[in-house]
């Protein structure tokens, strides 16, 4: 065969191939975007702590682009049935995933995933990060602070319970860790989100929940749950008068729920960017800022690839907790 045809054609298929490529994006990437409301798939119900952010952030994000961000609820399987839902959208732009700490920890609890958070997602953005409290109903553990319920717990091994998200989420490894650190027994009640879970905790259902503050919150303030306890080494700046962990002597007991989205893979560039922009945006705002701090929370602007670090570190992380503590799925 002639050589120049040979290398002429070789070019040719390159320039195909890039031609292609920027088809692809032209396909994806349409101008002006968002020209249309943007899906945001919150893989938990109603009421627990990814709603408790997304709903304001969802709120915000319509106000300064000008196009709604609509809450789809797809709870089931600890915040795994909604993950795998989005990894599956197209990746158009007008699909986002709200997910949470939950899905750091997933890898380690469930054998077969049908996605994979750093193969099937770009991380753009933690929208939101608050400390985990250990909430009490008053009438079923009527006890006056921290050391009086250890006391309880530990006198009668296997009487109480605690509610979780569901099996593999954060608030079922806090309610291990603890366990393993003060050498208790607590039987785990797994639930389809945090919302039912608090909703039986205040109903008086279940006894307890180690639940990320930003749910509870209303409900600390509105007496229906008693705080007892916040992860970690200082006092929650919302809550000053709830003691932290690091006072009983758990300065190991530190457990953060963060709420972060994600893209399908494949999703322009630009789109990324913009949401970037946008969640940013909203942070800055007095709405924002206002909800957040009373609800405990803080935004720790990080954003791409720092997000997609910080989400590498959490897998290994929680997989030497779920190593360590024996979880396993109830």
């Amino acid at each position: 065969m002639n050589k120049t045809f040979t290398n002429t054609r070789r070019q040719w298929l390159g320039l195909s191939a890039a031609a292609l490529a920027t088809f692809a994006l032209e396909v994806y990437a349409e101008p002006g975007w968002p020209n249309k409301p943007v899906n945001l798939i919150v893989p938990f119900p109603a009421g627990g702590g990814t709603d408790t952010f997304g709903r304001p952030f969802s709120a915000q994000f319509s106000k300064l682009t000008g196009k709604s961000l609509v809450i789809d609820n797809r709870g089931g399987a600890g915040g795994n049935l909604g993950a795998g839902v989005a990894a599956k959208a197209a990746p158009d732009g007008y699909t986002l995933f709200m997910g949470a700490v939950h899905h750091s920890i997933a890898p380690s609890m469930y054998p077969k995933l049908d996605y994979d958070l750093e193969r099937d997602f770009i991380p753009l953005a933690i929208v939101a990060s608050v400390p985990h409290v250990l909430v009490v109903n008053p009438k079923n553990m009527p006890v006056a602070d921290f050391k009086a319920f250890l006391e309880e717990v530990k006198s009668k091994p296997g009487r109480f319970n605690y509610g979780s998200a569901g099996g593999g989420t954060s608030h079922h490894l806090a309610g291990e860790l603890f366990k393993m650190q003060t050498k208790t027994f607590i039987t785990h009640i797994p639930y389809r989100g945090a919302g039912p879970a608090l909703q039986d905790l205040i109903a008086g259902n279940v006894d307890m929940m180690f639940d990320g503050l930003g749910s509870s919150a209303q409900h600390i303030k509105g007496g229906r749950i008693k705080a007892l306890m916040v992860s970690g080494n200082k006092r929650n700046p919302a809550f000053p008068d709830i003691p932290c962990a690091a006072e009983f002597g758990l300065p190991d007991y530190n457990v953060t729920t963060w709420y972060g989205l994600w893209a399908p893979k494949g999703t322009p560039a630009d789109v990324q960017a913009r949401v970037i922009e946008e969640v940013r945006k909203a942070a800055a705002t007095d709405d924002i800022k206002t909800s957040w701090s009373n609800s405990g929370a803080e935004f720790p602007n990080l954003t791409g690839p720092q997000f997609g670090s910080f989400v590498n570190s959490e897998i290994k992380k929680w997989a030497g907790v779920v190593k360590a503590s024996g979880a396993k799925l109830d």
